[in-house]
């Protein structure tokens, strides 16, 4: 009886050549099985029936619709340089839901607009801190905290 010795690399390459053929074949049943079987027949009550929609016109001529009211317009806020009836400067803000309202409210409180503009809502950096931090406070020494309490 011979003995035949197989070397490391044919066993490796035998073994790898193995796994290849097992995974094409899984794959060409998985294919042969899943992507060319025939569709199974659905019952009917397993299949969705569209359901009749009738649009029903008549709401447009109700009260209720007739007495429906828009959206007001959305409010833009303003910035304003003016003067007042004694000749002072004033500058501020004002909401309104457009340049031209914006003006006459001014207008009808009496100032004279030089200046209307829409003021810039938001920031320029969205990922700067809302808030800003400043310098870090000092530490207090004993003899500050000493000279702050009240004698008695």
């Amino acid at each position: 009886m011979a003995v035949v010795f197989i070397s490391p690399k044919q066993r490796q390459k035998t073994f790898f050549l193995g796994i290849t053929v097992m995974f094409l074949l899984f794959i060409a049943v998985v294919f042969f099985g899943v992507f060319l079987s025939s569709p199974k027949e659905v019952p009917a009550t397993l299949v969705f029936n569209k359901p009749k929609v009738n649009v029903d016109t008549k709401i447009l001529d109700s009260a209720q619709f007739k007495s429906l009211q828009p959206f007001a317009k959305m409010q833009t806020q303003y910035s304003y340089e003016a003067t007042d009836e004694e000749n002072s400067f004033k500058t501020g803000f004002i909401t309104a839901a457009s340049k031209e309202a914006a003006m006459a409210i001014l207008e009808n409180s009496g100032l004279s607009v030089s200046e209307l503009k829409e003021a810039k809502i938001g920031r320029d950096n969205p990922f700067s801190p809302y808030y800003q931090q400043g310098l870090q406070p000092t530490l207090e020494t004993n003899t500050s905290a000493q000279n702050n309490t009240v004698k008695r």
